[in-house]
């Protein structure tokens, strides 16, 4: 079932599935898959790695990318709560 409707803002639904398929969030599938298509997949590939181990970060610096990436309900967890969300969303 490809999520494609009318108002999909998916601009490479076929990455998009894929990616899925792996296990990926719907949220990460997406940014990865409409990132590829703006600036091709090498490029974001090439991107990836950069923001360091979540285990060094405070857990105000966890709940700030928390709510950057459009997580919820991120006030009430634990530093490895929010380690595990960030990590697999």
């Amino acid at each position: 079932m490809t999520p494609r409707s009318k108002d999909s803002h998916l601009k490479k639904p076929e990455m998009y599935e894929e990616l899925r398929d792996d296990g990926m969030s719907k949220q990460k599938a997406a940014r990865i898959s409409n990132a590829a298509a703006k600036e091709g997949a090498s490029a974001v590939g090439r991107r990836g790695g950069e923001a360091g181990s979540y285990d060094d970060w405070t857990v105000p610096r966890l709940r700030e990318k928390a709510k950057d990436i459009g997580l919820h309900g991120y006030s009430k967890w634990k530093k490895s709560k929010l380690i595990d969300e960030l990590r697999n969303s």
